[in-house]
């Protein structure tokens, strides 16, 4: 089985979106963007993907320039085709159109010696959605606690 090794991962779109559905998918990338994704310079921090004629993109993507390149390095926020089959793209496209919804990325990672992109159909978060998501986040963070101590 191949090795899975994660590079970047979005948090803040667990914390801004609630996650309808994930697909993993190729990223279409040069020499210089593998070797420096593989030495973990790379960031997904206000990352979206969007269809533009049939194919997907990320947008906002950081790869940061191989410091060990030459002229080949690309520009680091260039829009990056991900490799999905074509009913999959045109569901996300259809999926993205309804009201409140868009594609994110939410990690990338190494499968073997391929680089690889979970993108996700999210739906955003109110305020009042974000305040409650954190209050249950710290009421599970207490309840671990007590369990705890109460075995120690």
């Amino acid at each position: 089985m191949d090795s899975i090794k994660r590079i970047a991962d979005n948090r803040k779109a667990r914390h801004d979106y609630f996650i309808e559905e994930e697909l993993e998918a190729g990223i279409e990338l040069f020499g210089t963007e593998v070797k420096s994704i593989r030495a973990g310079a790379c960031n997904l921090r206000d990352a979206f993907c969007a269809v533009k004629d049939g194919e997907l993109f990320a947008h906002n993507v950081h790869i940061s320039p191989y410091e060990h390149g030459n002229i080949h390095n690309r520009d680091p926020l260039r829009p990056k085709r991900l490799l999905l089959h074509r009913r999959e793209i045109e569901k996300l496209r259809r999926s993205a159109e309804r009201d409140g919804y868009t594609i994110i990325p939410l990690n990338i990672y190494l499968k073997g010696p391929r680089v690889k992109i979970t993108v996700a159909l999210a739906r955003g978060k109110k305020l009042y959605d974000k305040r409650e998501s954190e209050k249950e986040r710290e009421v599970k963070r207490d309840m671990d606690r007590v369990k705890r101590d109460q075995h120690v």
